[in-house]
């Protein structure tokens, strides 16, 4: 018995969709000769942001506080402690974009504290993604039926999918714009929401009927 013709494909999709999260970390800082008094101011400060973070409620997806770090300054060919340095960095997560630059510029203006961000993504969990993969697979029957009927054949039974990788390259670009009548009031921060690449491909093998040929 003659086994039944195979075509291998390649399925492809692709698409440019605006992102569902901002992600932007905080980082406060303190220095002082005495270790106390850095873990102190190093405390009042991290809480000056937690309040500025609470105060944002739902617009906030997830915050995650973590990389404390206190180290010791010491001088030169001695171990000799000249002051110590603290940091403690939160990670936030946004949902709501029209007050992303409002939130990182007043952050930013508390004392001893650096913000850095944002950076654009899709949930992990995103409809888009699995849109996608279905948007790969029609691709790849359709360019099956495209070859079976050059032979003047049809598809008639799937023989193997696999997943042949999905890419979803995550950038950031921000920009800053004064707004009108700057210098007299607080400034003003426009960002751009990074287009969000999501590609998936498939591999497929489909069985065909005889080929009618000449």
């Amino acid at each position: 018995m003659v086994d039944a013709p195979v075509v291998t494909v390649r399925g492809e999709a692709y698409r440019e969709v605006p992102p569902e999260l901002a992600r932007f970390t905080v980082t406060a800082t303190a220095r002082d000769r005495d270790r106390e008094a850095t873990l102190t101011r190093l405390a009042e400060r991290a809480a000056a942001v937690r309040v500025l973070l609470d105060a944002e409620g739902p617009a906030i997806d997830r915050r995650e506080t973590g990389d404390l770090r206190v180290r010791p300054e010491t001088a030169r060919s001695s171990e000799r402690v000249v002051a110590w340095h603290g940091s403690v960095t939160t990670t936030v997560a946004v949902t709501d974009f029209t007050a992303l630059g409002e939130l990182m510029l007043r952050l930013a203006d508390q004392d001893q504290v650096e913000v850095a961000g944002p950076w654009w993504s899709l949930r992990p969990d995103s409809p888009v993604h699995r849109e996608v993969r279905h948007a790969a697979i029609a691709d790849a029957l359709a360019r099956a039926r495209e070859y079976a009927e050059a032979l003047g054949a049809r598809v008639t039974a799937l023989v193997e999918l696999a997943d042949a990788g999905v890419e979803r390259p995550m950038m950031a670009r921000m920009a800053y714009a004064a707004g009108p009548g700057a210098g007299d009031g607080p400034p003003e921060l426009d960002l751009d929401p990074q287009q969000q690449t999501v590609q998936a491909a498939v591999q497929a093998r489909f069985a065909i009927s005889t080929p009618v040929l000449g």
